[in-house]
Protein backbone atom coordinates (compact mmCIF):
# COMPACT_ATOMS: atom_id res chain seq x y z
CA UNK A 1 0.00 0.00 0.00
CA UNK A 2 2.62 2.91 -1.41
CA UNK A 3 1.60 6.02 0.13
CA UNK A 4 2.53 9.43 -0.47
CA UNK A 5 1.78 12.60 1.92
CA UNK A 6 -0.83 13.72 -0.62
CA UNK A 7 -4.02 15.15 -0.42
CA UNK A 8 -6.28 15.36 -3.02
CA UNK A 9 -8.42 18.19 -4.87
CA UNK A 10 -12.06 18.01 -4.78
CA UNK A 11 -13.26 16.63 -8.09
CA UNK A 12 -17.26 17.50 -8.07
CA UNK A 13 -19.73 14.49 -9.48
CA UNK A 14 -19.79 10.60 -9.53
CA UNK A 15 -18.03 10.47 -12.70
CA UNK A 16 -16.29 13.85 -12.92
CA UNK A 17 -12.37 13.98 -14.20
CA UNK A 18 -11.11 17.35 -14.18
CA UNK A 19 -9.87 18.11 -17.90
CA UNK A 20 -6.18 18.40 -16.60
CA UNK A 21 -6.56 14.66 -15.73
CA UNK A 22 -7.99 14.08 -19.53
CA UNK A 23 -5.24 15.90 -21.49
CA UNK A 24 -4.30 14.12 -24.86
CA UNK A 25 -0.75 14.44 -25.15
CA UNK A 26 1.85 15.71 -22.56
CA UNK A 27 3.48 19.23 -23.40
CA UNK A 28 6.20 17.79 -24.86
CA UNK A 29 9.37 20.92 -25.67
CA UNK A 30 10.67 20.59 -29.47
CA UNK A 31 13.74 19.89 -30.91
CA UNK A 32 14.28 23.22 -31.62
CA UNK A 33 14.04 24.66 -28.53
CA UNK A 34 16.77 21.56 -27.26
CA UNK A 35 19.05 22.60 -29.96
CA UNK A 36 18.93 26.56 -29.22
CA UNK A 37 19.91 25.56 -25.59
CA UNK A 38 22.53 23.11 -26.61
CA UNK A 39 25.69 26.24 -25.81
CA UNK A 40 24.54 26.67 -22.52
CA UNK A 41 24.25 22.78 -20.99
CA UNK A 42 27.87 22.78 -20.18
CA UNK A 43 27.29 26.07 -17.91
CA UNK A 44 24.21 25.30 -16.62
CA UNK A 45 25.01 21.84 -15.66
CA UNK A 46 27.26 23.24 -13.56
CA UNK A 47 25.14 25.59 -11.67
CA UNK A 48 22.42 23.16 -11.60
CA UNK A 49 24.72 20.64 -9.39
CA UNK A 50 25.59 23.16 -7.25
CA UNK A 51 22.15 24.34 -6.75
CA UNK A 52 20.64 21.10 -6.10
CA UNK A 53 23.43 19.79 -3.73
CA UNK A 54 21.31 21.47 -0.16
CA UNK A 55 18.52 19.26 -1.67
CA UNK A 56 19.65 15.78 -1.51
CA UNK A 57 17.81 13.65 0.75
CA UNK A 58 19.08 13.08 4.25
CA UNK A 59 17.91 8.83 4.20
CA UNK A 60 20.01 8.53 1.12
CA UNK A 61 23.44 6.99 2.28
CA UNK A 62 25.76 5.67 -0.31
CA UNK A 63 29.71 5.11 0.20
CA UNK A 64 30.81 8.06 -1.44
CA UNK A 65 33.57 5.75 -3.27
CA UNK A 66 30.73 3.89 -4.84
CA UNK A 67 28.48 6.87 -5.47
CA UNK A 68 31.49 8.77 -7.25
CA UNK A 69 31.93 5.78 -9.94
CA UNK A 70 28.25 5.44 -10.85
CA UNK A 71 28.61 9.03 -11.17
CA UNK A 72 31.45 9.35 -13.53
CA UNK A 73 29.83 5.99 -15.22
CA UNK A 74 26.38 7.70 -16.30
CA UNK A 75 28.27 11.28 -16.78
CA UNK A 76 30.56 10.07 -19.29
CA UNK A 77 27.59 8.43 -21.88
CA UNK A 78 26.11 10.75 -24.48
CA UNK A 79 22.92 10.32 -23.41
CA UNK A 80 23.88 12.76 -20.17
CA UNK A 81 26.55 14.89 -22.10
CA UNK A 82 23.62 15.28 -24.47
CA UNK A 83 21.39 16.19 -22.44
CA UNK A 84 19.54 19.90 -20.75
CA UNK A 85 20.62 21.10 -17.43
CA UNK A 86 18.61 19.98 -14.40
CA UNK A 87 18.01 23.59 -13.76
CA UNK A 88 16.30 24.08 -17.10
CA UNK A 89 13.58 21.70 -16.18
CA UNK A 90 10.13 24.10 -15.98
CA UNK A 91 8.18 24.72 -12.77
CA UNK A 92 7.10 27.22 -10.78
CA UNK A 93 10.11 29.88 -9.67
CA UNK A 94 10.63 29.80 -6.10
CA UNK A 95 10.85 33.16 -4.25
CA UNK A 96 14.43 33.67 -2.36
CA UNK A 97 14.18 32.53 1.43
CA UNK A 98 10.08 31.38 0.88
CA UNK A 99 10.99 29.41 -1.92
CA UNK A 100 7.82 27.50 -3.00
CA UNK A 101 6.26 26.48 0.52
CA UNK A 102 5.35 30.48 0.49
CA UNK A 103 2.06 28.64 -1.52
CA UNK A 104 1.31 26.27 1.16
CA UNK A 105 1.42 28.59 3.59
CA UNK A 106 -2.01 30.14 5.51
CA UNK A 107 -3.32 33.51 4.38
CA UNK A 108 -0.27 34.16 1.85
CA UNK A 109 -0.17 30.93 0.04
CA UNK A 110 -1.80 29.75 -3.19
CA UNK A 111 -3.24 26.20 -1.75
CA UNK A 112 -3.83 24.11 1.38
CA UNK A 113 -2.54 20.62 1.88
CA UNK A 114 -5.42 19.40 0.54
CA UNK A 115 -4.97 21.06 -2.61
CA UNK A 116 -1.59 18.73 -3.66
CA UNK A 117 -3.16 16.82 -6.08
CA UNK A 118 -4.63 20.03 -8.06
CA UNK A 119 -1.26 21.26 -7.95
CA UNK A 120 -0.59 18.10 -9.67
CA UNK A 121 -3.15 18.52 -12.18
CA UNK A 122 -2.15 22.52 -12.77
CA UNK A 123 1.91 21.52 -12.78
CA UNK A 124 0.90 19.30 -15.77
CA UNK A 125 -1.36 21.62 -17.54
CA UNK A 126 1.01 23.93 -17.57
CA UNK A 127 4.43 22.83 -17.96
CA UNK A 128 4.02 19.41 -19.24
CA UNK A 129 5.56 15.80 -19.00
CA UNK A 130 7.91 16.91 -16.58
CA UNK A 131 8.07 19.31 -13.79
CA UNK A 132 10.37 20.52 -10.99
CA UNK A 133 9.19 21.71 -7.73
CA UNK A 134 11.87 23.10 -6.04
CA UNK A 135 12.01 25.26 -2.93
CA UNK A 136 10.39 23.52 -0.37
CA UNK A 137 11.81 23.94 3.15
CA UNK A 138 13.05 21.16 4.92
CA UNK A 139 13.00 19.02 1.75
CA UNK A 140 14.29 17.67 -1.41
CA UNK A 141 12.60 19.10 -4.63
CA UNK A 142 10.30 17.37 -6.04
CA UNK A 143 10.15 16.28 -9.25
CA UNK A 144 6.78 15.19 -10.98
CA UNK A 145 6.77 13.28 -13.75
CA UNK A 146 4.23 12.05 -16.25
CA UNK A 147 5.28 10.21 -18.76
CA UNK A 148 4.77 6.85 -18.58
CA UNK A 149 7.56 5.35 -20.42
CA UNK A 150 9.94 7.43 -18.32
CA UNK A 151 8.13 6.09 -15.08
CA UNK A 152 8.78 2.39 -16.57
CA UNK A 153 12.33 3.05 -17.15
CA UNK A 154 12.67 4.53 -13.42
CA UNK A 155 11.56 1.68 -12.02
CA UNK A 156 13.00 -0.60 -14.16
CA UNK A 157 16.30 0.88 -13.75
CA UNK A 158 15.95 1.06 -9.77
CA UNK A 159 18.48 -1.16 -7.80
CA UNK A 160 17.63 -4.24 -4.75
CA UNK A 161 17.17 -1.31 -2.56
CA UNK A 162 14.78 1.58 -3.83
CA UNK A 163 14.08 4.60 -1.86
CA UNK A 164 10.42 5.99 -1.36
CA UNK A 165 10.06 9.72 -0.08
CA UNK A 166 11.24 9.30 2.97
CA UNK A 167 8.32 10.17 5.19
CA UNK A 168 10.65 12.03 7.76
CA UNK A 169 8.19 12.05 10.54
CA UNK A 170 7.92 8.45 10.53
CA UNK A 171 11.49 8.11 10.20
CA UNK A 172 11.99 10.46 13.02
CA UNK A 173 9.60 8.72 14.94
CA UNK A 174 11.50 4.96 14.36
CA UNK A 175 14.97 6.06 14.36
CA UNK A 176 14.98 9.20 17.46
CA UNK A 177 11.84 9.11 19.46
CA UNK A 178 11.50 5.43 19.68
CA UNK A 179 15.20 3.96 18.84
CA UNK A 180 14.94 2.00 22.28
CA UNK A 181 12.42 -0.11 20.91
CA UNK A 182 13.31 -0.20 17.02
CA UNK A 183 17.00 -0.25 17.26
CA UNK A 184 18.64 -1.46 13.88
CA UNK A 185 14.72 -2.95 12.96
CA UNK A 186 13.17 0.18 11.25
CA UNK A 187 10.27 -2.40 9.22
CA UNK A 188 9.24 -1.91 5.83
CA UNK A 189 7.16 1.78 6.70
CA UNK A 190 9.50 4.86 6.57
CA UNK A 191 12.79 2.91 5.94
CA UNK A 192 15.43 2.84 3.58
CA UNK A 193 18.27 0.82 1.87
CA UNK A 194 20.41 -2.31 3.55
CA UNK A 195 17.86 -1.59 7.09
CA UNK A 196 14.93 -1.83 4.95
CA UNK A 197 15.86 -5.01 2.17
CA UNK A 198 17.39 -6.54 5.83
CA UNK A 199 14.00 -6.39 7.58
CA UNK A 200 11.71 -7.04 4.12
CA UNK A 201 13.57 -10.35 3.21
CA UNK A 202 12.55 -11.37 7.14
CA UNK A 203 8.99 -11.33 6.98
CA UNK A 204 7.94 -10.95 2.78
CA UNK A 205 7.92 -14.87 2.28
CA UNK A 206 5.29 -15.51 4.85
CA UNK A 207 3.40 -12.44 3.72
CA UNK A 208 3.79 -13.36 0.13
CA UNK A 209 3.29 -17.17 0.23
CA UNK A 210 -0.10 -17.94 -1.29
CA UNK A 211 -0.44 -20.70 1.06
CA UNK A 212 -0.40 -18.02 4.01
CA UNK A 213 -3.10 -15.95 1.91
CA UNK A 214 -5.47 -18.80 1.30
CA UNK A 215 -5.29 -19.92 4.65
CA UNK A 216 -7.12 -16.64 5.68
CA UNK A 217 -10.10 -17.09 3.38
CA UNK A 218 -12.55 -18.64 5.76
CA UNK A 219 -11.50 -15.87 8.40
CA UNK A 220 -11.97 -13.38 6.54
CA UNK A 221 -15.37 -14.50 5.01
CA UNK A 222 -17.07 -15.22 8.69
CA UNK A 223 -15.71 -11.61 9.60
CA UNK A 224 -17.49 -10.33 6.21
CA UNK A 225 -20.72 -12.01 6.85
CA UNK A 226 -20.97 -10.63 10.80
CA UNK A 227 -20.23 -7.21 9.51
CA UNK A 228 -23.16 -7.55 6.81
CA UNK A 229 -25.32 -8.88 9.32
CA UNK A 230 -24.37 -5.88 11.43
CA UNK A 231 -25.12 -3.41 8.70
CA UNK A 232 -28.89 -5.02 8.26
CA UNK A 233 -29.35 -4.13 11.68
CA UNK A 234 -28.08 -0.43 11.28
CA UNK A 235 -30.87 0.53 8.40
CA UNK A 236 -32.89 2.91 9.12
CA UNK A 237 -36.83 3.11 7.85
CA UNK A 238 -35.59 3.65 4.20
CA UNK A 239 -33.18 0.73 4.12
CA UNK A 240 -30.47 3.42 4.10
CA UNK A 241 -27.47 3.20 6.19
CA UNK A 242 -26.22 5.99 8.78
CA UNK A 243 -23.90 8.44 7.72
CA UNK A 244 -20.82 7.95 9.77
CA UNK A 245 -21.02 4.49 7.75
CA UNK A 246 -17.27 5.19 6.98
CA UNK A 247 -16.61 4.31 10.45
CA UNK A 248 -17.97 1.07 9.96
CA UNK A 249 -16.13 0.09 6.76
CA UNK A 250 -12.79 1.31 8.88
CA UNK A 251 -14.53 -1.44 11.79
CA UNK A 252 -14.23 -4.03 9.26
CA UNK A 253 -11.13 -3.13 7.71
CA UNK A 254 -9.27 -3.08 11.26
CA UNK A 255 -11.10 -6.55 12.37
CA UNK A 256 -9.56 -8.26 9.02
CA UNK A 257 -6.21 -6.40 9.85
CA UNK A 258 -6.81 -7.45 13.25
CA UNK A 259 -7.11 -11.37 12.50
CA UNK A 260 -4.51 -10.91 9.60
CA UNK A 261 -1.43 -9.47 11.54
CA UNK A 262 -2.19 -10.00 15.52
CA UNK A 263 -4.02 -13.33 14.44
CA UNK A 264 -7.08 -12.27 16.68
CA UNK A 265 -10.72 -11.05 16.44
CA UNK A 266 -10.47 -7.46 18.24
CA UNK A 267 -14.26 -6.60 18.28
CA UNK A 268 -14.67 -3.85 16.25
CA UNK A 269 -17.75 -5.28 15.26
CA UNK A 270 -19.78 -5.62 18.10
CA UNK A 271 -22.36 -3.50 19.24
CA UNK A 272 -22.51 -0.23 21.30
CA UNK A 273 -18.60 0.25 20.97
CA UNK A 274 -18.01 3.32 23.33
CA UNK A 275 -15.68 6.03 22.28
CA UNK A 276 -13.15 4.86 24.33
CA UNK A 277 -12.74 1.18 23.44
CA UNK A 278 -10.14 -0.40 22.44
CA UNK A 279 -11.61 -0.78 18.72
CA UNK A 280 -12.57 2.53 18.34
CA UNK A 281 -9.30 4.10 19.92
CA UNK A 282 -7.29 2.12 17.09
CA UNK A 283 -9.06 2.89 14.06
CA UNK A 284 -9.05 6.77 15.64
CA UNK A 285 -4.95 6.57 16.49
CA UNK A 286 -4.90 5.42 12.54
CA UNK A 287 -6.88 8.23 11.13
CA UNK A 288 -4.99 10.40 13.39
CA UNK A 289 -1.11 9.30 12.26
CA UNK A 290 -1.87 8.89 9.18
CA UNK A 291 -3.91 12.10 7.91
CA UNK A 292 -1.51 14.31 9.44
CA UNK A 293 1.71 12.84 7.60
CA UNK A 294 0.69 15.70 4.95
CA UNK A 295 0.91 18.43 7.19
CA UNK A 296 3.48 17.19 9.16
CA UNK A 297 5.82 17.08 6.22
CA UNK A 298 4.70 20.00 3.16
CA UNK A 299 4.37 22.47 5.94
CA UNK A 300 6.89 23.93 7.40
CA UNK A 301 8.60 21.33 9.62
CA UNK A 302 8.72 23.11 12.70
CA UNK A 303 8.36 20.12 14.66
CA UNK A 304 11.98 18.89 13.64
CA UNK A 305 13.10 21.62 15.93
CA UNK A 306 10.63 21.72 18.63
CA UNK A 307 7.70 19.18 19.27
CA UNK A 308 4.57 21.02 18.35
CA UNK A 309 1.14 20.01 19.35
CA UNK A 310 0.35 18.24 16.43
CA UNK A 311 3.97 16.17 16.64
CA UNK A 312 3.26 15.42 20.55
CA UNK A 313 -0.40 13.63 19.54
CA UNK A 314 1.41 12.10 16.43
CA UNK A 315 4.04 10.79 18.62
CA UNK A 316 1.05 9.51 21.59
CA UNK A 317 -0.73 7.79 18.81
CA UNK A 318 2.58 5.52 17.03
CA UNK A 319 3.26 5.00 21.05
CA UNK A 320 -0.40 3.91 21.15
CA UNK A 321 -0.25 1.40 18.23
CA UNK A 322 2.78 -0.24 19.18
CA UNK A 323 1.59 -0.73 22.73
CA UNK A 324 -1.37 -2.70 21.39
CA UNK A 325 0.72 -4.76 18.85
CA UNK A 326 2.86 -5.73 21.65
CA UNK A 327 -0.10 -7.13 23.79
CA UNK A 328 -1.21 -9.37 21.02
CA UNK A 329 2.04 -10.58 20.04
CA UNK A 330 2.80 -11.19 23.23
CA UNK A 331 0.08 -13.18 23.68
CA UNK A 332 0.62 -15.20 20.41
CA UNK A 333 3.91 -16.00 21.71
CA UNK A 334 2.31 -17.61 25.00
CA UNK A 335 -0.98 -19.52 22.74
CA UNK A 336 2.35 -21.29 20.91
CA UNK A 337 4.56 -21.99 23.72
CA UNK A 338 1.77 -23.83 25.70
CA UNK A 339 0.06 -25.15 22.04
CA UNK A 340 0.51 -28.96 21.70
CA UNK A 341 2.26 -29.70 18.40
CA UNK A 342 -0.85 -31.83 17.92
CA UNK A 343 -2.90 -28.46 18.01
CA UNK A 344 -1.17 -26.82 14.80
CA UNK A 345 -2.61 -29.25 11.97
CA UNK A 346 -2.94 -27.17 8.79
CA UNK A 347 -0.99 -24.08 7.59
CA UNK A 348 0.40 -22.12 10.03
CA UNK A 349 -0.48 -18.70 10.87
CA UNK A 350 1.21 -15.38 9.26
CA UNK A 351 2.42 -14.28 13.12
CA UNK A 352 2.66 -17.83 13.88
CA UNK A 353 5.07 -18.60 10.90
CA UNK A 354 7.22 -15.23 12.05
CA UNK A 355 7.67 -15.79 15.33
CA UNK A 356 8.58 -19.12 14.68
CA UNK A 357 11.40 -18.53 12.14
CA UNK A 358 12.51 -15.25 13.76
CA UNK A 359 12.37 -16.60 17.43
CA UNK A 360 11.57 -12.33 18.28
CA UNK A 361 8.60 -10.99 19.43
CA UNK A 362 9.82 -7.67 18.15
CA UNK A 363 9.87 -8.44 14.55
CA UNK A 364 6.80 -9.75 14.62
CA UNK A 365 5.66 -6.60 16.32
CA UNK A 366 7.48 -4.14 13.61
CA UNK A 367 5.92 -5.96 11.45
CA UNK A 368 1.92 -5.96 12.21
CA UNK A 369 2.35 -2.42 13.39
CA UNK A 370 3.43 -1.41 9.44
CA UNK A 371 0.65 -3.64 8.21
CA UNK A 372 -1.69 -1.87 10.44
CA UNK A 373 -1.14 2.20 10.02
CA UNK A 374 -0.86 1.42 6.27
CA UNK A 375 -3.78 -0.94 6.02
CA UNK A 376 -6.77 0.40 7.71
CA UNK A 377 -7.26 3.36 5.94
CA UNK A 378 -5.79 2.56 2.94
CA UNK A 379 -8.24 -0.13 2.46
CA UNK A 380 -11.43 1.25 3.60
CA UNK A 381 -11.23 3.99 1.93
CA UNK A 382 -10.45 2.28 -1.23
CA UNK A 383 -13.99 -0.13 -0.44
CA UNK A 384 -15.77 3.20 0.41
CA UNK A 385 -14.81 4.97 -3.10
CA UNK A 386 -15.62 1.06 -4.87
CA UNK A 387 -18.85 1.62 -2.85
CA UNK A 388 -19.61 4.52 -3.92
CA UNK A 389 -19.26 3.96 -7.40
CA UNK A 390 -21.04 0.26 -7.53
CA UNK A 391 -24.14 2.28 -5.87
CA UNK A 392 -23.86 5.28 -8.47
CA UNK A 393 -23.58 2.79 -11.63
CA UNK A 394 -26.33 0.62 -11.16
CA UNK A 395 -25.47 -1.09 -14.84
CA UNK A 396 -22.08 -1.79 -14.11
CA UNK A 397 -23.69 -3.05 -10.40
CA UNK A 398 -25.70 -5.51 -12.66
CA UNK A 399 -23.05 -6.83 -14.54
CA UNK A 400 -21.14 -7.64 -11.59
CA UNK A 401 -24.37 -9.45 -9.69
CA UNK A 402 -24.71 -11.73 -12.59
CA UNK A 403 -21.36 -12.90 -12.45
CA UNK A 404 -21.79 -13.65 -9.26
CA UNK A 405 -25.03 -14.98 -9.25
CA UNK A 406 -23.51 -17.27 -11.92
CA UNK A 407 -20.79 -18.25 -9.68
CA UNK A 408 -22.67 -18.50 -6.84
CA UNK A 409 -26.38 -19.90 -7.40
CA UNK A 410 -26.68 -20.48 -3.76
CA UNK A 411 -26.18 -17.57 -1.77
CA UNK A 412 -24.78 -19.38 1.01
CA UNK A 413 -21.87 -20.87 -1.15
CA UNK A 414 -18.90 -21.02 0.97
CA UNK A 415 -16.42 -18.75 -0.88
CA UNK A 416 -12.85 -20.71 -2.47
CA UNK A 417 -9.76 -19.52 -4.26
CA UNK A 418 -11.02 -21.16 -7.52
CA UNK A 419 -14.61 -19.20 -7.39
CA UNK A 420 -12.49 -15.53 -6.47
CA UNK A 421 -10.29 -16.27 -9.36
CA UNK A 422 -13.50 -16.58 -11.97
CA UNK A 423 -14.79 -13.16 -10.95
CA UNK A 424 -13.07 -11.81 -13.41
CA UNK A 425 -15.82 -8.51 -14.26
CA UNK A 426 -15.65 -7.67 -10.33
CA UNK A 427 -11.99 -7.64 -10.15
CA UNK A 428 -12.09 -5.39 -13.52
CA UNK A 429 -14.57 -3.03 -11.91
CA UNK A 430 -11.93 -2.86 -9.07
CA UNK A 431 -9.22 -2.07 -11.19
CA UNK A 432 -11.02 0.56 -12.79
CA UNK A 433 -12.19 2.71 -9.93
CA UNK A 434 -8.25 2.45 -8.98
CA UNK A 435 -7.38 3.49 -12.39
CA UNK A 436 -9.86 6.65 -12.99
CA UNK A 437 -10.52 7.26 -8.96
CA UNK A 438 -6.72 6.23 -7.59
CA UNK A 439 -6.99 5.31 -3.64
CA UNK A 440 -3.41 6.25 -3.90
CA UNK A 441 -2.73 9.52 -5.48
CA UNK A 442 0.61 8.53 -6.36
CA UNK A 443 3.95 6.86 -6.06
CA UNK A 444 7.53 8.12 -6.00
CA UNK A 445 11.40 7.35 -5.50
CA UNK A 446 14.49 9.07 -4.13
CA UNK A 447 16.85 8.83 -7.02
CA UNK A 448 20.02 7.15 -5.65
CA UNK A 449 22.05 7.59 -8.94
CA UNK A 450 22.38 11.21 -11.03
CA UNK A 451 19.70 10.18 -13.99
CA UNK A 452 18.46 11.24 -17.01
CA UNK A 453 14.86 11.99 -17.08
CA UNK A 454 12.81 13.15 -20.18
CA UNK A 455 16.13 14.64 -22.08
CA UNK A 456 17.13 16.48 -18.44
CA UNK A 457 20.23 15.67 -16.55
CA UNK A 458 18.26 14.87 -12.70
CA UNK A 459 20.86 14.61 -9.67
CA UNK A 460 20.66 11.72 -7.10
CA UNK A 461 18.35 12.90 -4.06
CA UNK A 462 15.61 14.71 -5.91
CA UNK A 463 12.37 12.76 -5.06
CA UNK A 464 11.17 11.72 -8.11
CA UNK A 465 6.52 11.62 -8.45
CA UNK A 466 4.64 9.51 -10.43
CA UNK A 467 1.23 10.94 -10.03
CA UNK A 468 -0.87 8.34 -10.67
CA UNK A 469 -4.13 10.12 -10.59
CA UNK A 470 -3.19 11.94 -13.52
CA UNK A 471 -1.18 9.49 -15.85
CA UNK A 472 -4.03 6.83 -15.39
CA UNK A 473 -6.49 9.38 -16.74
CA UNK A 474 -4.39 10.64 -19.73
CA UNK A 475 -6.20 9.95 -23.23
CA UNK A 476 -2.20 9.18 -24.30
CA UNK A 477 -1.87 6.39 -22.32
CA UNK A 478 -5.90 4.59 -21.66
CA UNK A 479 -8.00 4.29 -24.47
CA UNK A 480 -10.97 6.59 -24.35
CA UNK A 481 -9.55 7.55 -20.45
CA UNK A 482 -12.43 9.54 -19.59
CA UNK A 483 -14.53 6.62 -20.04
CA UNK A 484 -15.90 4.13 -16.94
CA UNK A 485 -15.43 1.01 -18.93
CA UNK A 486 -14.16 -2.07 -16.35
CA UNK A 487 -14.06 -4.37 -20.00
CA UNK A 488 -10.63 -2.59 -20.71
CA UNK A 489 -9.25 -4.97 -18.00
CA UNK A 490 -10.66 -8.49 -19.81
CA UNK A 491 -9.03 -10.79 -21.65
CA UNK A 492 -10.92 -11.11 -24.96
CA UNK A 493 -12.06 -14.41 -23.72
CA UNK A 494 -14.18 -12.70 -21.10
CA UNK A 495 -15.48 -9.87 -22.54
CA UNK A 496 -12.81 -7.59 -23.04
CA UNK A 497 -12.41 -4.46 -24.96
CA UNK A 498 -9.21 -3.73 -27.06
CA UNK A 499 -7.21 -0.58 -26.55
CA UNK A 500 -4.33 1.22 -24.96
CA UNK A 501 -3.72 0.54 -21.71
CA UNK A 502 -0.02 1.59 -20.46
CA UNK A 503 0.65 -1.09 -17.68
CA UNK A 504 3.07 1.93 -16.01
CA UNK A 505 0.13 4.71 -16.31
CA UNK A 506 -2.13 3.17 -12.86
CA UNK A 507 -0.17 1.39 -10.65
CA UNK A 508 -2.18 1.41 -7.59
CA UNK A 509 0.25 -0.77 -5.60
CA UNK A 510 3.50 0.68 -7.23
CA UNK A 511 6.21 -1.70 -8.70
CA UNK A 512 9.21 -3.71 -8.25
CA UNK A 513 11.00 -4.35 -4.73
CA UNK A 514 8.95 -1.76 -3.24
CA UNK A 515 5.98 -2.93 -4.33
CA UNK A 516 3.58 -3.10 -1.72
CA UNK A 517 3.74 -5.72 0.77
CA UNK A 518 0.04 -6.22 1.92
CA UNK A 519 -1.28 -6.14 -1.67
CA UNK A 520 -2.95 -9.72 -1.96
CA UNK A 521 -4.25 -9.65 1.75
CA UNK A 522 -5.92 -6.00 0.78
CA UNK A 523 -7.05 -7.83 -2.78
CA UNK A 524 -8.64 -11.12 -0.39
CA UNK A 525 -10.48 -8.39 1.93
CA UNK A 526 -11.58 -6.09 -0.89
CA UNK A 527 -12.90 -8.93 -2.91
CA UNK A 528 -14.57 -11.30 -0.01
CA UNK A 529 -16.50 -8.13 0.69
CA UNK A 530 -18.02 -7.16 -2.53
CA UNK A 531 -18.44 -10.78 -3.34
CA UNK A 532 -20.77 -11.35 -0.33
CA UNK A 533 -22.38 -7.70 -0.84
CA UNK A 534 -23.19 -7.93 -4.31
CA UNK A 535 -24.62 -11.50 -4.37
CA UNK A 536 -27.17 -10.69 -1.65
CA UNK A 537 -27.89 -7.20 -1.68
CA UNK A 538 -28.51 -4.23 -4.68
CA UNK A 539 -26.46 -0.97 -3.47
CA UNK A 540 -27.97 2.35 -3.92
CA UNK A 541 -27.66 6.01 -3.78
CA UNK A 542 -30.17 8.42 -3.72
CA UNK A 543 -28.79 11.70 -2.33
CA UNK A 544 -26.66 14.45 -4.39
CA UNK A 545 -23.63 13.65 -5.70
CA UNK A 546 -20.47 13.74 -3.37
CA UNK A 547 -16.75 15.02 -4.39
CA UNK A 548 -13.92 13.17 -3.80
CA UNK A 549 -11.48 14.48 -1.66
CA UNK A 550 -8.80 13.07 0.26
CA UNK A 551 -7.47 13.22 3.98
CA UNK A 552 -5.10 10.48 3.28
CA UNK A 553 -6.30 8.47 0.62
CA UNK A 554 -8.64 9.62 -2.29
CA UNK A 555 -12.78 8.77 -1.32
CA UNK A 556 -15.54 10.23 -1.45
CA UNK A 557 -16.21 13.28 0.62
CA UNK A 558 -19.51 12.83 2.49
CA UNK A 559 -21.88 10.85 4.16
CA UNK A 560 -22.06 7.28 2.15
CA UNK A 561 -25.95 6.83 2.92
CA UNK A 562 -26.51 3.85 1.00
CA UNK A 563 -29.69 2.23 0.10
CA UNK A 564 -28.93 -1.84 0.95
CA UNK A 565 -31.43 -4.08 -0.37
CA UNK A 566 -31.64 -7.99 0.28
CA UNK A 567 -32.20 -9.61 -3.22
Amino acid sequence: MNQLPMRVWRIGGTATVTPALRRTASKVGGAKAATSQLLQRRDNSAAATEATAATTCPHLVQEEQDSAGAGARIHATAEWQNALAYNEIPGPKPLPILGNTWRLMPIIGQYTISDVAKISSLLHDRYGRIVRFSGLIGRPDLLFIYDADEIEKCYRSEGPTPFRPSMPSLVKYKSVVRKDFFGELGGVVGVHGEPWRQFRSRVQKPVLQLSTVRRYLQPLEVITEDFLVRCERLLDANEELPVDFDNEIHKWSLECIGRVALDARLGCLEDNLSPDSEPQQIINAAKYALRNVATLELKAPYWRYFPTPLWTRYVKNMNFFVGVCMKYIQSATERLKTQDASQRAGEPSLLEKVIMSEKDEKIATIMALDLILVGIDTISMAVCSILYQLATRPVEQQKVHEELKRLLPDANTPLTIPLLDQMHHLKAFIKEVFRMYSTVIGNGRTLQEDSVICGYQVPKGVQAVFPTIVTGNMEEYVTDAATFRPERWLKPQHGGTPGKLHPFASLPYGYGARMCLGRRFADLEMQILLAKLIRNYKLEYNHPPLDYAVTFMYAPDGPLRFKMTRI
